[in-house]
């Protein structure tokens, strides 16, 4: 089964990752997603295949966004382009992007206009930084407005360090699926209405949503909660500690009292559970360095699969390695919790993630693999109506470009 958007038309309008991924999550659940690229280069997202500096003829960032849609490269700034993007725009139950909503509005592309003409589409817009205030037209990419400006980077940053960097697209992958929840909900509303609406997301609330942990206290108590240390944390039973190969693993004791006695026994002391020193919370948190280093020189005396084993001998001790990319990608039960899936690539299929939702009743799977620059062009001027004839007379004044299909 194509899953539970089957039969639903995406038109997207998406750059880099932002907008790619929520066309690329309902493109997973069997949307039909026409992804709108300006001619030249395209979705600027094709450049990561030089950026990464690899000699392999792939581009797996760009790939994994834009799965299963089709590719119409068409120059949106001349009349002929509007009109064919608003043709597709006719036929179309969504429309999304994450292009700044000022070179929307110069294209007559802006939520407001196109509600105006098509009452029933659902608009789905990925800002960085909102649709109101001073700085709704700023540019911005995840690290800045998710990262940087969310107080995400802050709050992981220890004294006297320089903040860490954010791995690529966590933040636009977030507004992504964000988006792409939004639209189905929107899409469920319309069902009952008739009408469309405008949904839209940020980078910079995405960013606050993921740290409202930490500012609900803050705005709550009106202070901050202190940034994390694993030399002191007053809970040492949710820590990080490396083995004796100094591969790190963690421990997630987060309710003290029912896994302090699980700890303890673990490692060889059940006699601390009773220790003055240790014997409550308030006792473990006032001697959490001593504590700690006990436990750091313990637990390098044995690797983590030998810890995994006396950990998983307790019903109470949780834990989990620290994986680097590569045993994420060998790791059997990602794979069986569906983390990867395989993705048609001609006669055979290339592994790839997958986005992170399963419909038991509308099981979806993987159609095709990214397109290539404008490589559906004539299939999609044919479904809206265009002749062979016209299609060449807009190929051959630059209006559209025709990609070359995979060999």
């Amino acid at each position: 089964m194509a899953g539970p958007l089957d039969g639903i038309k995406v038109v997207e309008m998406g750059v880099w990752v932002a907008g790619p991924a929520a066309g690329g999550i309902l493109a997973d659940w069997g949307a039909d997603v026409v992804k709108i690229e300006p001619p030249g280069v395209g979705d600027p997202a094709r450049l990561f295949k030089a950026m990464l500096g690899g000699d392999l003829p792939f581009n797996p960032i760009f790939e994994n966004d834009n799965r299963s849609k089709r590719s119409i490269a068409i120059d949106l700034r001349t009349e002929e382009g509007l009109r064919v993007a608003f043709d597709l725009l006719a036929r179309a139950d969504v429309f999304v992007s994450n292009v700044r909503p000022a070179g929307l509005a110069r294209l007559g592309l802006d939520p407001e206009s196109l509600a105006r003409r098509f009452p029933r589409l659902v608009y789905g817009l990925i800002t960085g930084y909102g649709r109101e205030g001073e700085e709704a037209d700023r540019a911005a990419y995840d690290i800045a407005a998710f990262w940087a400006r969310s107080g995400i980077a802050h709050s992981l940053t220890q004294e006297g360090s320089p903040p860490p960097h954010q791995r690529g697209g966590m933040g636009d992958h977030n507004a992504g699926l964000a988006a792409a929840a939004g639209i189905c909900a929107a899409l469920y509303r319309r069902e009952k209405t008739g009408e469309g609406q405008v949904v839209s997301t940020s980078l910079l609330r995405e960013g606050i949503y993921t740290l409202s942990f930490d500012l609900s206290v803050a705005i709550r108590y009106g202070v901050p909660i202190m940034l994390g240390n694993r030399k002191t944390m007053a809970n040492p039973a949710i820590n990080c500690y490396a083995d004796s190969e100094g591969r790190y693993f963690w421990i997630v004791g987060l309710e003290g009292e029912r896994h302090w006695p699980a700890l303890a026994r673990a490692v060889g002391h059940p006699e601390w559970i009773e220790d003055p020193r240790y014997a409550g919370p308030r006792e473990r948190a006032g001697n959490a360095r001593e504590l700690i280093s006990e436990l750091d020189a313990i637990f390098a005396t044995k690797t983590r699969e030998e810890w995994g084993k006396i950990f998983d001998a307790e019903i109470d001790l949780w834990w989990a390695p620290v994986q680097s990319v590569e045993e994420v990608v060998a790791d059997p039960q990602a794979h069986a919790a569906g983390a990867f899936v395989e993705v048609p690539d001609g006669v055979g299929t290339t592994l790839l993630p997958a986005t992170p939702v399963d419909f038991e009743g509308t099981p979806w799977s993987p159609r095709s693999m990214a397109p290539e620059h404008g490589e559906h062009t004539s299939e999609i001027l044919r479904e809206i109506g265009r002749s062979d004839q016209e299609i060449e007379r807009l190929r051959a004044g630059g209006v559209v470009h025709e990609g070359a299909k995979p060999a």
